[in-house]
């Protein structure tokens, strides 16, 4: 029987290892690549098309949900299970509504993780039992997914904090070495995540969230 070909990403190398190593104890499982980023992993699940990926949703340059939502918007038939260490329902939530098949958390035990491996490659969405029963409860309140703000990526933040402080998009680009093409993408980005039209509503929600900090007075 041909195993479930597996990529693997998070930006912890020693997360990842201890993944790794008991992902491959199950003889059902090969893991193929490992990515310690977003973008990393989207080149690995193009040139080596695995099964599942198996993703982080807190990554440098793209998280595990911006990935699942790129997977989706691409057609793309690797299915996406969500590994992580957060249960906060605005994780859950965006990472379902990108489009991810499970989320199981880090603190599962080793053969519930790799069930849910298996579970999604047939076509069985998975999501643990604990975090569940909060969706559930949260819809018994009649909170709404739309209420929640999808977590924006490192770089995005460090944009919106130096948006804060006054910054053009040219500034924004002078400072972290890119272009100002690029920072207008990041600011779309976020204003999408955010739920906001503007700059200064971005600011202002990334602020209420706790996302950025107010910037020093000269």
């Amino acid at each position: 029987m041909s195993s479930i070909r597996v990529v693997l990403a998070d930006d912890h190398a020693v997360v990842r290892k201890g993944i790794r190593d008991f992902l491959e104890e199950d003889m059902e499982i090969e893991v193929v690549a490992e990515a310690s980023d977003g973008d990393k992993a989207k080149e690995l699940i193009v040139s080596l098309a695995p099964d599942v990926a198996v993703l982080d949703v807190r990554m440098p340059r793209a998280t595990g949900i911006d990935v699942a939502r790129w997977v989706r918007e691409q057609g793309l038939q690797v299915r996406v299970l969500i590994l992580t260490a957060y249960d906060d329902d605005p994780f859950v939530i965006a990472a379902m509504q990108a489009g991810a098949n499970g989320y199981v958390l880090k603190t599962a035990e080793a053969d519930e993780i790799t069930a849910a491996i298996r579970s999604i490659h047939a076509g069985q969405p998975v999501i643990a039992p604990d975090i569940a029963q909060k969706l559930i409860s949260h819809m018994a309140l009649g909170n709404q997914p739309t209420q929640f703000v999808e977590p924006v990526t490192d770089r995005e933040r460090e944009v919106l904090q130096l948006a804060a402080a006054g910054l053009t998009n040219r500034g924004i680009g002078l400072k972290l070495s890119i272009s100002d093409r690029t920072v207008q993408g990041h600011l779309a980005n976020t204003y999408a995540k955010l739920q906001v039209s503007s700059r200064t509503e971005a600011v202002t929600k990334a602020l209420q969230l706790g996302l950025i900090h107010l910037p020093e007075q000269e």
